[in-house]
């Protein structure tokens, strides 16, 4: 299966996927990562799974060329096909933004090179730079306050209107198209134009902790991914724990989560889903390490190929999940090229865990429930670690 999974696009807020599993994110269409506050993420408890009609595809193409034939916009129609169908996860991309997403999960993305967060007082503060990045070159530090975007005010905005912004119209987003930055840091206040300028992001980060332990923070399934983390795994200190940090990780490709099952299990079941009611199945590869202790890290911000992964290795005994209860994305989506260009992202089934269990709408319930965020998370997943090993 070539399963993809995709970012949403904050513009519209729109959320789809290629082929198969759709995971909707808020990771870099442009230019930073929706860290959400609660007030922007929907509770999976409150994500009820869509009663899709059979047929829908037909209907969204059929208006579409009905629109087409009539001198309308086709991607309009199939848009308010797609809203009167009922599909929750359903959407419609233009040409242009589709090639964005597939190049966002090959690990390229043009943006400014910001991350981002909104904090409980509704300031917007910059969470990372990336390096060589033009907000990098143009001195912005983690830390400082994004307050406005060419004039405009962010404080109070959801993230993803704030990716909306520094990412730009379709029409205005190219590489080497300007977009004006209003910064604070401290009492200094000063505004700041850069040029988009194509980039490439960083998915997988490794670090060691002082015990010997290995955290993997993966932002997302982009392409590569999972190789980075069965090579991590490999070059873990011998009989050291790992932490797996999917906390925020939205999705991405389900190839790719896949592979790094395979880091952790010798073959077996990863996953079921079905399209159109035909079952299939994912496999983990053979040969992965099955001794070390291993801690899941999640929470809300948990979604879709990173909840498919969570779900393999607690079904399958290889991982003590630590945190809050999974967002619960678990439908399945599938493309259709329509008339003018655009493509249609259609709910045709929905995946389970090994064991059988339903995520969407659900999530993952982890094996222990832990609210501390940030920095003391990691620390109560190393302390879980080290029980592992006792029992070991």
């Amino acid at each position: 299966m070539s399963g993809r999974d995709l970012f949403c696009q904050p513009r519209r807020i729109r959320r789809g996927a290629v082929l198969t599993l759709v995971f909707a994110s808020v990771l870099v269409a442009g230019a930073a990562t929706g860290s959400f506050s609660e007030g922007d993420r929907k509770s999976p408890s409150g994500a009820a799974r869509s009663a899709v009609p059979a047929g829908h595809h037909e209907d969204v193409a059929k208006a579409a060329e009905q629109a087409m034939a009539d001198g309308k916009s086709p991607m309009e129609a199939a848009e308010r096909a797609v809203s009167r169908s009922g599909d929750r996860w359903g959407a419609v991309y233009s040409e242009g933004e589709y090639q964005e997403f597939e190049e966002a999960l090959d690990g390229r993305y043009t943006g400014v090179g910001l991350w981002a967060r909104r904090e409980r007082d509704g300031r917007i503060e910059v969470t990372k730079v990336a390096a060589g990045s033009p907000a990098a070159a143009a001195g912005i530090r983690k830390g400082d306050r994004l307050y406005s975007i060419d004039g405009q005010k962010v404080d109070g905005q959801p993230v993803t209107e704030v990716v909306s912004l520094l990412r730009g119209d379709a029409t205005d987003a190219a590489a080497g198209t300007a977009v004006r930055l209003g910064m604070q840091r401290g009492t200094r206040a000063w505004t700041e134009t850069l040029r988009r300028a194509r980039l490439s992001t960083d998915s997988v980060a490794v670090r060691k902790l002082a015990d010997g332990v290995t955290v993997i923070r993966i932002a997302a399934f982009t392409k590569g991914s999972g190789e980075v983390v069965r090579t991590a795994v490999r070059q873990a200190p011998a009989g050291a724990g790992i932490i797996l940090d999917l906390r925020g990780n939205s999705g991405g490709l389900v190839t790719e989560a896949v592979t790094t099952a395979s880091a952790f299990l010798d073959g077996g079941l990863v996953a079921t889903y079905d399209v159109n009611g035909e079952q299939q199945a994912l496999h983990a590869a053979p040969g992965g390490d099955t001794t070390r202790p291993l801690v899941a890290l999640v929470d809300g911000g948990t979604m879709s190929a990173a909840e498919l992964l969570t779900g393999a290795l607690q079904d399958r005994g290889r991982a003590v999940v630590v945190g809050s209860r999974t967002f619960g994305k678990g439908s399945v989506q599938m493309p259709r090229q329509l008339p003018g260009g655009s493509v249609a992202e259609l709910t045709v089934g929905h995946y389970r865990t090994p064991s059988g269990r339903s995520v969407d709408g659900r999530g993952i319930t982890p094996d222990l429930d832990v609210t501390s965020q940030g920095q003391a998370a990691v620390e109560r997943a190393e302390t879980v670690l080290g029980g592992l090993g006792d029992a070991d």
